[in-house]
């Protein structure tokens, strides 16, 4: 186990810090050693994934955990589909480790870079009105408490910890090893087509439940959105041509439109133009493929993100309030709008807490500014009922969130218990939970 001091940035460049020793474990006793010297010299520890949240969940300025040298063993029962990994790996890792067992996960976002404890802690999730967050697939997690203890937990163990620990913002201790539940290999024949806005929001209940997986981008200053559609195949049939692939993933959604924003921000008069020819830029398309390769796209433009879980019946009032603010603000958005759909869980922390959720998340290019169009919609969002993303920019803090989610004040008791130093604590969780 090493430990050297060092700077650390996230994905987007938005958050930093140098913490005074970082650590890379190799073992589960490695990490609660770590655990443990943080406590006898006084100072906080977190661990650390990779760097795709917007917020300061990861900032570390005591310690820093390193888990991506991490080795617990990894086992995979194919007659169970149960898949138990190290929590440091990524999602891009595990989506190749279960496609050799001829498994997968029966979801996921649309970025596979992020560790899966990360994933996890921050309540990661793609789309799809019968299936919760990613966290819903977990079946037993084992974590690293405030105290240097280990303790495994599922719904049969330690269960208050488990309700807590799968989206537990790494405020309960440090996930180490994650038991998921997964699904045989399964292709998605992926259907993306432009349409009119309020065609989809009047249509919005078929949508969203004719379809395994479904959601939608808004082009900003139009009234057009992109239409995704992803459903499961009985076969691999219409696999996408590496040139449509390459051309529409890589060149006009990656190469091309960081040209476009990088265009309007120099002049943001053009902003408006942009999104319109971006709108009618990606054509009509369908396609097949291994489900991981469908769910997730490569990301290559930075920017900023805010995204909200809302009510379901709320996503109208909320886009109709979206678009006003857009029209009012003193500069430009460059990104579009992306909307998705999760079913209700019991995870305490979870935006889908005990009800069907609508996620709006709005985006902004790097160096652009972004503050006032955030802010303007988390008060839209909060008023309707909304709960920020743990991954995604807000400003919301302990006080309003408790209203928010009815197992708030569970989750704080079980983090007294486990964490009663506050050795994982950071300014973001003391803004969110409370110091």
């Amino acid at each position: 186990m090493a430990g050297t001091a060092a700077a650390w940035s996230n994905w987007a460049g938005n958050q930093r810090s140098t913490a005074a020793l970082t650590v890379r474990p190799r073992t589960v006793e490695e990490v609660a050693e770590a655990v443990r010297h943080a406590a006898d010299t006084g100072r906080t520890i977190r661990a650390v994934g990779s760097g795709h949240s917007f917020t300061g969940t990861a900032v570390a300025d005591g310690h820093r955990l390193d888990l991506a040298d991490l080795d617990t063993k990894v086992t995979v029962d194919t007659a169970r589909r149960l898949v138990t990994v190290p929590a440091g790996m990524t999602l891009h890792t595990l989506n190749d480790l279960l496609a050799a067992h001829n498994l997968a996960l029966p979801n996921l976002g649309d970025i596979d870079a992020q560790t899966v404890a990360g994933a996890l802690s921050t309540g990661t999730h793609g789309t799809g009105a019968k299936l919760g967050c990613l966290s819903t697939f977990v079946t037993a997690l084992t974590l690293v408490t405030g105290t240097g203890e280990v303790l495994r937990c599922s719904a049969d163990e330690h269960r208050d910890v488990f309700a807590a620990a799968r989206v537990g913002l790494g405020a309960v201790g440090v996930l180490v090893e994650v038991t998921l539940r997964c699904v045989d290999a399964f292709v998605l024949r992926a259907h993306e087509r432009p349409a009119a806005l309020a065609a989809v929001l009047d249509d919005l209940p078929g949508l969203i439940e004719q379809h395994d997986h479904a959601e939608f981008y808004w082009f900003p200053y139009t009234d057009r959105v992109q239409v995704k559609t992803n459903d499961r195949s009985p076969a691999d049939d219409r696999p996408l041509p590496r040139w449509r692939g390459w051309l529409d993933d890589e060149f006009l959604s990656n190469t091309v439109f960081a040209g476009a924003c990088r265009l309007g921000r120099v002049v943001p008069a053009l902003a408006p133009g942009i999104s319109a020819i971006s709108a009618r830029a990606l054509t009509e398309r369908t396609y097949t493929g291994r489900s991981d390769q469908v769910f997730c796209t490569p990301r290559r433009v930075r920017f900023v993100e805010m995204e909200y879980g809302l009510p379901r019946a709320a996503l109208p009032t909320a886009l109709a309030e979206l678009q006003r603010i857009v029209d009012g603000l003193p500069f430009k958005v460059l990104f579009p709008v992306e909307v998705r759909f999760t079913a209700a869980d019991d995870i305490w922390l979870s935006h889908g807490y005990g009800r069907d959720s609508a996620y709006v998340a709005i985006h902004q290019y790097v160096g652009m500014p972004y503050e006032p169009y955030f802010r303007a919609f988390e008060k839209v969002a909060t008023e309707l009922g909304g709960r920020p993303h743990w991954g995604k920019l807000h400003w919301r803090n302990a006080e309003s969130l408790t209203t928010a989610y009815p197992k708030f004040a569970d989750f704080l008791v079980v983090r007294d218990r486990l964490d009663p130093d506050r050795r994982f604590t950071n300014p973001y969780l003391d803004q969110v939970l409370g110091a």
